[in-house]
C-alpha cells in the first residue's frame, strides 16, 4: 500500500509539467527566438489540448478519496493495538501514518458537496488534528495508557461527526476489536527478528 501513497504526488507532477509547459510556451509566442519563426497559434491549441488530456488520464490513475480512508482505518485500528499492548514507539509510527493518510485524503478532495453547501474538509481535518489527535499524541508521549483511551474515543467521535456533517452518518467508526495486520508483532519485548 505504501507505493500508493506516491500517486498523488503523480497528479501533482503532472499537473505541474502542465504549468510549467504552458508557460514555457506562452513566453515562447510572446517572445520569438531570433531566426526562428514563432509558433503557430494551431501548434499551441494542439499542445494545449494534449496536455489538457494528458492531465484527465493522470487524474485516473490517482484513487479516490475512499481508498485513502481505508488506509486511515487500517494504521488507526492498529494504533489501537499498539496502545494496548504499551508499544509506544510503534504506537506513534501508526498515528503519523494516521495523519499522514487524512492529509493525503483530504488533498484527494479537499471540499465535499453536501445538501447544506460545500463542506471544507481541510478545515475539519486541522480541527481534529489540533485536538483529537494532538491529545492522541501526547497519551503516547507519555505512555499513558488511560488518556490514551480516552483520547482514542474522542477521536472516533471527531470523525464521526465529520462523517455525519459529509451526509455520511452511515460510516460509523468504532474501537477495534481485531487487530488489521497480523505479520506485525506488537510486543514491545520481543526479540525475534534481530
Amino acid at each position: 500500500m505504501k507505493h500508493l501513497s506516491k500517486l498523488p504526488f503523480v497528479r501533482t507532477a503532472g499537473l505541474l509539467l502542465a504549468a510549467t509547459t504552458l508557460l514555457f510556451w506562452s513566453q515562447a509566442a510572446e517572445q520569438p527566438q531570433p531566426g526562428s519563426s514563432p509558433p503557430k497559434l494551431a501548434e499551441l491549441a494542439t499542445e494545449v489540448a494534449a496536455l489538457r488530456a494528458e492531465v484527465e488520464r493522470l487524474k485516473t490513475l490517482v484513487p479516490d478519496q475512499a481508498h485513502a480512508m481505508e488506509d486511515v482505518g487500517y494504521h488507526f485500528a492498529n494504533l489501537w493495538f499498539a496502545a494496548e499492548q504499551k508499544n509506544w514507539p510503534l504506537a506513534d509510527f501508526y498515528l503519523a501514518e494516521t495523519r499522514s493518510h487524512l492529509k493525503w485524503a483530504v488533498r484527494i478532495r479537499p471540499v465535499r458537496q453536501t445538501k447544506a453547501g460545500d463542506l471544507d474538509l481541510n478545515g475539519i481535518l486541522t480541527a481534529v488534528d489540533n485536538t483529537f489527535l494532538t491529545a492522541v499524541k501526547e497519551s503516547i508521549d507519555q505512555q499513558d495508557g488511560q488518556k490514551f483511551a480516552v483520547a482514542y474515543r474522542q477521536t472516533i467521535e471527531g470523525c464521526y461527526s465529520c462523517h455525519t456533517a459529509s451526509e455520511k452518518p452511515f460510516i460509523r467508526p468504532q474501537v477495534p476489536t481485531a487487530l488489521a495486520e497480523h505479520i506485525i508483532n506488537l510486543d514491545p519485548r520481543a526479540k525475534w527478528p534481530e
